[in-house]
């Protein structure tokens, strides 16, 4: 019984510890614009939140907005009516565009800003999260090289005998390297950037992601770009997310992975639009 309470102890402790260090590293960042992008379109900054992560969101926006390379917009969608609940210390913050649209869950980080900003490349990111000060010259870096889509963190998609995806518990998750190709599967913890027209038609329909993959933005987003015939890019080492304490009360990660959340939404996709992995554009 006392292993398992200390083995926790040591964790929270060494959560607190990471945490008081982000929030430190955080506060020491320049608070002017940081270096231009060199991009040929506008680079906007994208995400959501909603009000039982309203208490924590003020620190992941600090860490986005004070970067090392200068976003054109950093955009935080809100369903209608949330933005009141909005604490003084995000409404404060220099910079910062607050717009509504309408509950479209998690897709509301991206799907809003591809509808208004169609042809500016879109970096997505969550309002859990601490982002490093070079966290976004990495991505543009990315694209600058070449890459259409990139991500800092990313799994393999493995495949089944018949070619087709195996379940996703059995994907390679966190790649520890650098990797390219059409079954490089991007997460959007860890922030993910997407350059114009990247796309198949359908990425804006809510018909379609509400029914076929609701909650599991990432693998609707991975079959969208795929279609498009994108080869997506896996940059830096395994990433290591660091989480504010409390963000995690309510989330969808759980559902979708212990639920089977993400295998639902692979089999309707499937059903849907065929397997554009390896080999199809």
């Amino acid at each position: 019984m006392g292993t398992p309470v200390i083995g926790a102890a040591l964790r929270r402790f060494k959560q607190r510890r990471r945490t008081a260090r982000a929030l430190a590293e955080i506060a020491r960042r320049p608070e002017g614009p940081g270096q231009p992008h060199g991009l040929p379109s506008e680079l906007i900054v994208s995400l959501t939140s909603y009000p039982p992560r309203f208490a924590t969101l003020a620190p992941s926006l600090r860490s986005l907005m004070r970067q090392t390379v200068q976003p054109d917009r950093v955009i935080l969608w809100l369903t209608e009516g949330d933005e009141a609940d909005l604490p003084p210390e995000v409404c404060s913050l220099p910079g910062l565009q607050v717009e509504t649209c309408q509950n479209w869950r998690s897709y509301t980080k991206i799907v809003p800003s591809l509808l208004n900003h169609p042809h500016a490349h879109l970096v997505t990111a969550d309002d859990d999260v601490h982002y490093t000060a070079d966290w976004l010259e990495q991505l543009v870096s990315a694209v600058h090289q070449g890459a259409r889509v990139a991500a800092l963190r990313a799994h393999r998609v493995e495949l089944a005998a018949s070619g087709g995806p195996a379940p996703y518990e059995a994907w390679r998750h966190n790649l520890r390297a650098p990797e390219q190709g059409p079954l490089v599967f991007p997460t959007g913890v860890s922030g993910v950037i997407y350059a114009p027209d990247v796309f198949h038609p359908d990425v804006t329909r809510p018909d379609l992601f509400e029914t076929l993959a609701p909650g599991a933005d990432d693998i609707w987003l991975y079959w969208m770009h795929r279609l498009a015939g994108s080869q997506p890019r896996k940059i830096g080492g395994r990433a290591r997310i660091l989480e504010w304490e409390g963000s995690q009360a309510v989330n969808l990660r759980a559902g979708n992975r212990q639920g089977n959340g993400n295998d639902r939404a692979v089999a309707a996709l499937l059903d849907r639009y065929g397997w554009p992995g390896e080999g199809r554009a």
